[in-house]
């Protein structure tokens, strides 16, 4: 079936547009231009590029310069895309060019077409309301792509800080759960000297409180926005009552404290505070990666490998191997990191390659930032839920290798000497007679100071064995 159409024209010419589409000439070139993703605009970009446009509104019937009909209908249309209506009508690419031209006409052709519309209008006629003279009045993509951008980036924080915060807990409270837990510790893959299970989750748990502490601080450079720059920094076509509100009534309606840049040509064409963004999102995967590979590590076997773990049983893990089970979901994490790294990279070439007074590859440094903020925000959700909460210990296990190592040999050191020490792990890894018996048979040391100097729960906190018995006799 054929759609109906309606003719509309700009400056590069005519095109058909579907006659009940209320996007316009200038969004459809975009479509038609930047097949690049499939994806769409991210959702909260949209809802954040529409409450920048209802700050405009807003400014702009201050500054006197649009009628209060005007305004209202607009904030009215901005309320109703914000609540979710007309997302079918944001048909642009996520990856384009024109530095987001075609999303800031996307926006500013729905809510003419939509305003028109509940004025009594026709769609595509825009003699009520204009997507440029009444929409974008004041405006230019330069300034509002970055701002909706940022709106974006702080709208999505919301949960990922959240999920990390419960991270943590879940992390602490699993330290509280294995505290009395004995396992040994490893070094370069090798033994090396006991350490409590609950000791390591309280390690993993360290650096998300850390990871929090630099998101959260690389959010405040996000706060500085550059509306009323227009084109370049200069403010040209914007009235300066209006330069002098837009950003406080944003501030206003999204209840994030923002404030104008202080420079407005260096809050045009410079995206270093994306790339700190990015960088710490970056320093939180590696993060979450390392932990996922020590899980990983800690749970393998359960026959062969190390097994001081369970993790949660998700599903089969082989179509061949009857009865494996895989640790899918710190896999998963760690793909999610991986990706982010990847991100970081495009983030970071994008905002380096912008030239003079507009960096014009927002639209790739956008849709890697949401995606980083989205994918970690999902991450960490499904290692929660389907793998961290569900974890044991084996503890039989876990003391079965403390018991068997020669590495608790270490603790002898202060109390027999380095080279004491060295010569007796070899003699009892190659005898295979225990450290404890050599070191009788030698009479290096009593037996009641061997049994408080090698119990390995007191080789996990300081204290006497740290005190070196040859000081004291």
């Amino acid at each position: 079936m054929i759609k109906e159409t309606r003719i509309e024209t700009d400056s590069i010419g005519s095109l058909n547009v579907p006659k009940d589409a209320y996007y316009g000439v200038q969004t459809l070139r975009g479509k038609n231009n930047f097949h690049i993703t499939g994806h769409g605009l991210n959702q909260k970009f949209i809802e954040a590029m529409a409450r920048v446009k209802e700050a405009t509104s807003l400014a702009n019937f201050h500054a006197g310069l649009i009628t209060k009909e005007q305004q209202d209908v607009m904030v009215k249309v901005c309320h109703e895309i914000i609540d979710g209506k007309f997302r079918d009508q944001f048909i642009t690419d996520s990856i384009q060019g024109g530095a987001g031209t075609s999303m800031n006409m996307n926006m500013n052709e729905v809510i003419a077409n939509r305003a028109g519309e509940l004025l009594g209008g026709e769609l595509g006629k825009y003699d009520k309301i204009h997507p440029n003279d009444h929409v974008n009045y004041g405006q230019s993509t330069n300034d509002v792509i970055p701002t909706a951008g940022k709106l974006t980036l702080h709208l999505l924080s919301v949960e990922l800080i959240k999920g990390l915060e419960r991270l943590y807990e879940v992390l602490y409270e699993k330290g509280d759960e294995f505290n009395d837990v004995l396992k040994m510790g490893r070094t370069h893959l090798q033994d090396a000297v006991p350490i409590r299970l609950g000791q390591e989750f309280r390690a993993f748990a360290e650096p998300v409180s850390r990871d929090i502490t630099r998101i959260k601080f690389a959010l405040e450079d996000l706060k500085f926005v550059n509306m009323g720059a227009t084109a370049v920094g200069t403010g040209l076509n914007a009235d300066v009552d209006y330069v002098h509100n837009v950003v406080k009534i944003l501030a206003r309606i999204t209840k994030i404290d923002f404030k104008q840049s202080a420079n407005l040509v260096d809050g045009t064409r410079n995206l270093d505070a994306f790339v700190f963004l990015s960088s710490a999102l970056k320093t939180c995967a590696v993060n979450l990666s390392k932990t996922a590979n020590d899980l990983r590590l800690m749970a393998s076997g359960p026959k062969t490998g190390l097994f001081e773990i369970n993790l949660p049983m998700q599903q089969p893990g082989s179509s061949i191997m009857p009865g494996k089970v895989n640790p899918v979901i710190p896999e998963v994490l760690n793909q999610v990191s991986f990706q982010v790294f990847g991100n970081d990279l495009t983030i970071t070439k994008a905002a380096e390659a912008g030239q003079l007074e507009l960096n014009v590859f927002e639209p790739v440094l956008f849709y890697n930032l949401f995606q980083s903020m989205e994918i970690l925000t999902n991450g960490i959700k499904t290692f929660i839920d389907n793998c961290l909460i569900g974890i044991t210990a084996n503890k039989n296990r876990c003391q079965e290798m403390v018991d068997n190592s020669i590495a608790p040999i270490t603790a002898l050191c202060p109390h027999i000497g380095y080279k004491n020490a060295a010569d007796i792990a070899k003699e009892s890894l190659k005898t295979g007679v225990p450290v404890k018996k050599i070191i009788l048979d030698r009479g290096l040391l009593s037996e009641e100071d061997l049994d408080i100097i090698l119990d390995p729960f007191e080789m996990t906190r300081p204290g006497i064995t740290g005190k070196s018995l040859l000081k004291t006799k």
